[in-house]
């Protein structure tokens, strides 16, 4: 084989490694946008399940339904947005 039919040989590789690597970086980068997409829909869905099980929680409480432990969970988590609220009060006093 010539020095030239080499070089031929090389450089087609060259190329389609070059256009493999295009194909690649771009498949890579739709990946992580979809990466991205499935994480916000993922935090939304724990954000609903969240509000649900609250709902459940203010369902059960309204009822007379609810265990010990409910009752304590519920006051605490009740505690705590009480907290976020006296918070916010505060940095808006300022």
């Amino acid at each position: 084989m010539a020095v030239d039919q080499q070089f031929n040989t090389v450089n087609d590789k060259l190329q389609q490694l070059l256009k493999q690597h295009l194909r690649l970086k771009k498949e890579n980068e739709q990946l992580k946008q979809e990466l991205e997409t499935q994480k916000k829909n993922a935090e939304a869905a724990q954000q609903t399940i969240e509000g649900l099980h609250d709902q459940i929680a203010v369902l059960k409480m309204a009822s007379g339904d609810m265990s010990e432990r409910d009752k304590k969970d519920f006051e605490k988590k009740l505690n705590q947005y009480i907290r976020e609220i006296d918070k916010c009060i505060a940095f808006l006093s300022h």
